[in-house]
């Protein structure tokens, strides 16, 4: 769907422009345009780039047919900029499931003029929307210019980490609970899962803040200086968003040891126990083993070793000794 947003010279706002005529209003001065390509296949999208609007073919390639990082591009009389936004799985409970957590990218491509903006994505993107409808409803928005729009986008994207980083922590917490608890494989498949997202945010927000701190501090013929100090507080978000996850990186590898080391422990424990075990039995096997079956019928002339007292005299010391032994062991500490 290609939507239009127009404030002409005289302060009116059109939202019904076709492709067809966005070169004449491109043309009128002191005007602002914004076209949001959303969900749009590129064969419709790359003629309103190429003529409409004459973006450089390697520019409309990349915002169509390829996937990047965060990145900025200057092509002089414009910016192209690569945004992300993040998802994470719908939450229906307190449980733990995997797929809630699993953080996914949203790209968004933009071109930034001097008069106008436009934005391309192949998914709906949260903030996007919120800033139409609220241009929609105040044509303030339009009278700050694109730079301040491309502000309130990017605003709007960074302020939709920060509940993706509040459900990976509140996560994090709950395993962190369930290590000493119940340290079963689906709680280690549960940590990988958490540390995967944390990862992936991490590798979207190192770049995106990068961008930031170029818009905030860069020379662009499109980005006047007094709109560089919005830029520059979003990039004290990312930056702080960013001390956030390594935080929760750190928390996330924390726990995996604490899980580790709970599950050796309680190996060590099994293997122990079934020691003790095997120690009690040892003794009773070696009596029984010495004396074979010679209570019931001797060969040699040995009637005392094989006689009725002999055999009460060894069932009391076959219940005696494990029993002697785990005494002793308990004194040592050992249990």
């Amino acid at each position: 769907m290609i939507r239009t947003l127009y404030r002409a010279q005289d302060g009116s706002v059109r939202s019904d422009l076709t492709p067809d005529v966005l070169g004449t209003a491109l043309g009128e001065p002191n005007s602002l345009l914004w076209v949001d390509l959303g969900k749009e296949s590129a064969d419709i999208c790359e003629p309103v780039l190429r003529e409409a609007f004459g973006f450089h073919p390697l520019a409309v390639e990349d915002a169509l047919r390829q996937s990047h990082v965060p990145r900025v591009d200057d092509w002089g009389e414009y910016l192209y900029i690569v945004l992300h936004a993040v998802t994470v799985g719908a939450s229906n409970g307190s449980e733990f499931d995997a797929a809630q957590h699993e953080v996914d990218t949203l790209e968004l491509d933009l071109f930034v003029g001097t008069h106008y903006l436009v934005t391309y994505r192949n998914q709906d993107i949260a903030a996007v929307d919120r800033l139409w409808a609220a241009c929609q409803r105040d044509e303030r928005h339009l009278h700050k210019g694109v730079a301040h729009l491309l502000y309130e986008l990017a605003d709007g994207l960074v302020a939709d980490y920060m509940p993706v980083g509040e459900r990976l922590d509140e996560a994090i917490d709950q395993i962190e609970d369930r290590v000493f608890t119940n340290p079963d494989p689906a709680l280690l498949e549960q940590i990988f899962t958490l540390k995967r997202a944390v990862v992936h945010l991490r590798r979207i927000i190192a770049p995106q803040r990068e961008v930031l701190d170029k818009l905030a501090r860069g020379d662009y013929a499109v980005i006047d200086a007094q709109e560089q100090v919005f830029f520059r507080d979003v990039y004290d978000h990312l930056v702080r968003l960013y001390d956030i996850n390594e935080s929760m990186r750190d928390l996330v590898a924390g726990v995996l040891e604490t899980h580790l080391s709970v599950v050796n422990n309680r190996m060590n424990e099994i293997v122990k126990t079934l020691t003790i075990v095997t120690a009690f039995f040892m003794p009773l096997s070696f009596i029984a083993g010495f004396f074979g079956m010679n209570f019931f019928q001797a060969v040699a002339p040995l009637g005392a070793w094989t006689g009725e007292v002999m055999f009460l005299l060894t069932l009391v010391v076959m219940v005696l000794m494990p029993l002697g032994m785990y005494l002793w062991m308990r004194r040592r500490a050992w249990m």
